[in-house]
């Protein structure tokens, strides 16, 4: 059987514990154990999470596991030397070390990421990078893989790197059984940013956010810049000038990250044609989606068609 452990401490983010599920769901879809889950901490006992509740652990094994997963904490303390040591001991014997979050700090700490590819927590990166300049970080990546070693962003990417642990070990139709018994409407793959595309535009103008709600809302629809300013009520000229100086992104290239997240979210959630998928979210033609997807995760819709379609239903 396969160990996991997510090792936890004080005022950690009791999100982190959502990705046990994921091990639990894998068990019960088998009919037979797959994974025993740990809840450790550095001498056991009670820890209490940042929402305010306690959890109850077991001390870290120094022996490790087949899977040993740091927990992401809210805010920035650097790991005592005992917690250092024993996580050093446990991940030389472990055969998957991960972070989420914050923890990947305890990962450098513990000199586990000398010549890795890392992620986090945007919001983290620029502590990371000004305290280890020469690791190599990716923030705008939700996580990533290299050799034994995993870095998430946490929070709820803590899930999406669980399900692909799952992939990784027993087949990706088994870790669709689990995002769907588990009513995920979008598995997130670990090129995927952390950010969807409107969350990533981000504008305080109300004028172009009511310009991006009424693209998302009408994706067949004719979104030119003469279209989205019209909604704005703004000439075509200051639309687009406003839209780059809030966004940093063209008009353009807004509307196509936003059809790419709902082509991808249509595949995974039904088994259209790429046609209809094309048609449905307003690139017309398989052509253009195909260049679209090409531009935004590197591969063609009909390779992530394929790995959605591949599993059952749950």
């Amino acid at each position: 059987m396969h160990s996991v452990a997510l090792m936890v401490y004080p005022n950690f983010q009791s999100l982190s514990l959502s990705l046990g599920s994921v091990f639990e769901c894998a068990n019960l879809l088998r009919g037979e154990p797959a994974y025993e889950f740990h809840l450790v901490s550095e001498s056991g006992g009670a820890v209490m999470t940042s929402q305010g509740f306690s959890v109850n652990t077991t001390p870290i094994r120094p022996e490790g596991y087949d899977t040993l997963i740091v927990s992401g904490y809210l805010e920035f303390r650097l790991p005592e030397a005992n917690l250092l040591e024993l996580v050093k001991a446990a991940s030389v014997q472990s055969r998957r070390v991960a972070s989420l979050c914050m923890g990947i700090f305890v990962l450098a700490e513990a000199g586990l990421l000398e010549g890795k590819r890392t992620t986090t927590h945007w919001i983290h990166a620029p502590a990371f990078r000004k305290r280890y300049p020469d690791i190599r970080l990716e923030e705008d990546k939700l996580f990533i893989v290299d050799g034994h070693i995993w870095t998430g962003a946490g929070m709820s990417a803590g899930v999406d790197l669980a399900l692909a642990m799952v992939e990784n070990d027993l087949g990706s139709d088994l870790a669709r059984r689990i995002a769907r018994k588990l009513v995920i409407a979008q598995r997130r793959g670990s090129e995927q940013s952390q950010l969807s595309a409107l969350l990533e535009l981000d504008p305080k103008s109300d004028r172009v956010q009511l310009a991006l709600a009424y693209a998302r809302e009408n994706l067949t629809h004719d979104l030119s810049v003469e279209a989205l300013a019209d909604v704005a009520r703004l000439s075509p000229r200051q639309f687009s000038r406003v839209f780059r100086e809030e966004t940093g992104q063209t008009p353009a290239k807004a509307i196509e990250s936003l059809r790419v997240e709902a082509a991808r979210a249509l595949m995974e959630t039904s088994r259209h044609p790429v046609e209809v998928v094309a048609r449905e979210t307003g690139f017309g033609d398989r052509e253009r989606m195909r260049q679209a997807f090409l531009r935004a995760f590197g591969q063609p819709p009909q390779v992530m068609q394929q790995a959605f379609n591949a599993a059952p239903p749950a």
